[in-house]
């Protein structure tokens, strides 16, 4: 019993590090993009820190990804509060919405880039630098899982609102009003489609993820 819970609690420590981590910068990042194209809404609110108290979702950032894990889920990932936007501030609010919301992926990409790096580079002996490579390798999965999930172009993921600013109004329009439906889309193609033996949106973040996990290990040396 003693073996079994030291191993959960194992398993449990190099996969909420990377993950806290990753959902931190990737809040984070919006926030601060943002405030730099003009809306102060995150900064008022505390949100533009890497504390990740302030960003820590109870469902999204820790009970969700634990699930995942009894669930032997293919892959693990969890999201943050979602840092509050008003686009009616951006100077541009067009092209600062991409901006703002590409930042998100874009730092995960960064943090991905670094973990394998890291894994190239540091050599720890004993356990201690067993457990660190785990939460190296851990995190360059998180973080190519998070940037690929939210770049879904769907509403109010990343990617949808990335494709709300930059397609043409009478194509934007219709996209944008799927916001409120969106994470009842998401929970169809990510969970309930591979339920019915559909692989759906899962096996293309699965795959995906494996590309540009192997696309990162060689620009690093590691393959």
């Amino acid at each position: 019993m003693t073996d079994q819970f030291s191993n959960m609690m194992l398993v449990i420590s190099v996969w909420a590090l990377p993950l806290v981590i990753a959902i931190t910068f990737h809040e984070a990042a919006h926030a601060y993009v943002a405030r730099m194209c003009g809306d102060d809404t995150a900064w008022i609110l505390g949100r533009v820190t890497l504390n990740p108290i302030k960003h820590i979702d109870p469902f999204g950032t820790i009970l969700l990804p634990l699930l995942l894990l009894a669930l032997q889920s293919p892959f693990l990932f969890g999201y943050a509060k979602p840092v509050p936007v008003n686009f009616r501030g951006l100077r541009h609010p067009r092209r600062d919405m991409i901006l703002v919301a590409a930042a998100g992926p874009a730092i995960n990409l960064v943090l991905a880039l670094i973990a394998a790096l890291a894994i190239r580079l540091i050599d720890l002996p004993g356990e201690a630098g067993e457990w660190l490579m785990r939460n190296f390798a851990n995190a360059l999965l998180i973080n190519v899982v998070l940037a690929i999930f939210n770049l879904i172009p769907i509403p109010p993921l990343d990617g949808g609102r990335i494709a709300v600013g930059a397609l043409p109004r009478v194509l934007a329009r219709p996209l944008a009003r799927l916001e409120p439906y969106g994470m009842l889309v998401l929970i169809g193609l990510v969970f309930l489609l591979p339920l019915a033996g559909f692989g759906g949106a899962t096996q293309w973040i699965a795959q995906s993820s494996r590309f540009v996990v192997e696309a990162i290990l060689r620009l690093t040396g590691n393959a």
